[in-house]
């Protein structure tokens, strides 16, 4: 049934985007809104590290997971980002992924699950300007901690790395990776240690109308099976106001170009609404 109905809620979610009213009024207090329009906030949400407190709430639709193919999930990631001003020179950006997971028949006999999974939280510390290069980079610390409410939705582990982002805004083109490598440390030692290097190039481009395109990948190599997981993914996505509250409503889908025995096979699909909340570290 959910197999059916996901391409359905794709589809859903598009007409949405299409026939949300636009406000012709900023939001206030934005200074993106203020110097570049609507299409200059579009822009500045396809950048990591914007000083920009937002909230992105995205649903991503896998399947043919498990040894028979037949297994599915359906997950939903909380991601606050939350930037502080470190000093004159310097932003900190909190960065953390709360997934809330449905999955069924991924494992043999185990039927479904949900509930939180493990919480990924990464700073990055990033110059308050751009290189005299225009690049725009952040370093800092990733961290995995093993919240999850079902053993099959977590690793059971306590999980530590660094991180890097870097990217370029030039034109209405931004272009960029992000990139981190997690070690566990502490944990169930019955469960499979981690080490897993995690690599997302991603481009994009926004029109004047704050219509953006973009592509990226979340590849994963573990290296404790020395497997890629590889998901090709393509976006679209539309500054609206509700009120005075800027959201940008984002429909994807993807496809698995590689991905481990059990992994996920063929398309993948993602809905995603990012709340810019009416409160920015430039002040």
């Amino acid at each position: 049934m959910m197999k059916k109905v996901m391409p359905l809620v794709f589809i859903l979610f598009l007409l949405l985007t299409f026939h949300v009213r636009i406000q012709p009024a900023q939001a206030e207090g934005t200074s993106e809104a203020k110097q570049g329009g609507e299409a200059g906030l579009a822009q500045e949400l396809t950048n990591p590290l914007a000083d920009l407190m937002t909230i992105p709430i995205q649903m991503n639709y896998d399947r043919e997971i498990g040894l028979l193919d037949d297994g599915w999930k359906l997950q939903t990631n909380i991601q606050p980002v939350v930037p502080f001003k470190w000093n004159e020179d310097w932003n900190l950006i909190s960065r953390t992924i709360l997934p809330v997971t449905y999955q069924k028949d991924i494992f043999p006999g185990a039927g479904s699950q949900f509930g939180l999974g493990d919480i990924n939280l990464t700073l990055f510390f990033s110059p308050r300007k751009p290189s005299a290069g225009g690049i725009i980079w952040g370093v800092g610390p990733v961290l995995l901690l093993p919240t999850a409410t079902d053993s099959l939705l977590g690793a059971k582990k306590w999980g530590v790395g660094p991180a890097a982002v870097a990217l370029r805004m030039r034109g209405p083109w931004t272009v960029g990776a992000l990139a981190n490598h997690i070690w566990s440390f502490a944990g169930d030692s019955d469960r499979q240690d981690i080490s897993s290097t995690f690599v997302q190039p991603f481009v994009a481009y926004t029109w004047p109308s704050a219509w953006t395109l973009s592509a990226q990948s979340e590849s994963t190599y573990n290296w404790k099976i020395e497997k890629w997981s590889i998901p090709i993914n393509a976006a679209v996505s539309k500054l609206v106001f509700l009120g005075k509250l800027p959201v940008s409503l984002q429909a994807g889908v993807g496809y698995w170009a590689e991905s481990p025995e059990t992994g996920p096979e063929g398309f993948r699909f993602r809905l995603q609404a990012n709340l810019v909340l009416p409160r920015y570290m430039n002040k």
